[in-house]
């Protein structure tokens, strides 16, 4: 049995991909380790509880100490890296743990991965030849487009918050460890995810729980500024296929093409809840949107181009965002302590 460690498993990404892969996957073992931070949720891995193929290991991947034991133990070929500190607003705040788990968490994790596969540079120990290293990133990487154009995998990097540029320098480490040690590595960089299990704090659960409680919605600025989302499913099924796939030292850009403003989000959560769940009083939830002071450094636009993924690995995504906007608010009227 191959195992695989999966880092940042009970987070929003990892906890809808590591029952997918472990399901999907049942020749391999999957030790998932998570430093469950408020953002970690193991309630997110219920269904993986009677799995024989999975392991919950809870600590940090910048303990050297452990991610060498795990390696060690486990005899690790295979690593799809989630774990990262993600909140812009708490970068903002205190970017201090941003810059050690976002950099020095990705040094630490490939650093062992490169002992544990590798006898030189482009030097494979013997049998450890397929072992890959796969880092999830961020678009937002990129920095900040107009009102026309899109990311591509050529895009310069331009990262305008501490969030970004601490995934910006994992990036970079990710690629020094492909061109220097010859390591198998691949990186994808992804728009804005959505859907079940997502933390509260995000902006698609903030506008729920608003509505659901008839608090104010509260939203930055004129809320005109752009994102693409991206359901979380076609989220995971794309790593799937890029770990499994990808090119050696490439990276892929990961997108939904669903580019929507966030007063459009806002008014289609609105328009949803109005349906399913109506407010007490009769009023459309809109009637609670607030604006709100915007925050420093916040980017107008982003929007993918995932054509490399498309054309050169044949991904598409199941769920445009009016089909998967429906599930998520579903959900989450369905599970409402997460939120």
């Amino acid at each position: 049995m191959k195992s695989i460690l999966v880092t940042g498993g009970a987070g929003f990404i990892g906890s809808n991909f590591v029952p997918y892969f472990a399901e999907k996957y049942p020749e391999y073992f999957i030790i998932n380790l998570d430093k469950l931070t408020y953002a970690g949720n193991l309630e997110n891995l219920r269904e993986c509880e009677t799995m024989t193929n999975y392991k919950f290991v809870q600590g940090n991947i910048c303990d050297e100490i452990l991610v060498q034991s795990l390696f060690e133990k486990y005899d690790i070929r295979g690593v799809i890296h989630f774990a990262a500190e993600s909140h812009v607003d708490n970068s903002i705040k205190g970017p201090k743990s941003f810059m050690e788990t976002n950099f020095m968490g990705t040094f630490n994790l490939i650093e062992n991965a490169r002992r544990h596969w590798m006898e030189a540079p482009n030097q494979f120990k013997s049998g450890y030849e397929s072992c890959r290293f796969h880092h999830i990133s961020t678009d937002e990487v990129y920095g900040t487009l107009g009102e026309t154009g899109y990311f591509s995998e050529e895009t310069p990097y331009a990262p305008n918050s501490p969030y970004s540029a601490s995934k910006a320098g994992s990036d970079f480490i990710v690629r020094a460890y492909h061109y220097t040690y010859g390591m198998n590595v691949t990186t994808s960089n992804c728009s804005n995810n959505y859907g079940p299990k997502q933390h509260s704090e995000k902006l698609i659960p903030t506008i729920i729980r608003k509505c659901l409680a008839e608090d104010p919605i509260p939203v930055y600025g004129k809320g005109l500024n752009v994102r693409d989302w991206l359901y979380v499913m076609d989220h995971c099924c794309a790593i799937d296929l890029i770990f499994h796939e990808g090119k050696s030292g490439e990276t892929y850009n990961v997108g939904g093409n669903n580019e929507r403003n966030n007063l459009e989000i806002v008014h289609a959560v609105c328009a949803i809840l109005d349906k399913y769940h109506p407010c007490s009083d009769g009023k459309k939830y809109e009637a609670l949107i607030s604006f709100v002071t915007d925050r420093p450094g916040h980017d107008l636009r982003y929007a993918i181009d995932a054509n490399k993924l498309k054309n050169d690995l044949g991904w598409k995504a199941n769920e445009n965002f009016d089909t998967g906007i429906v599930k998520t608010i579903a959900w989450y009227l369905n599970e409402k302590k997460f939120i």
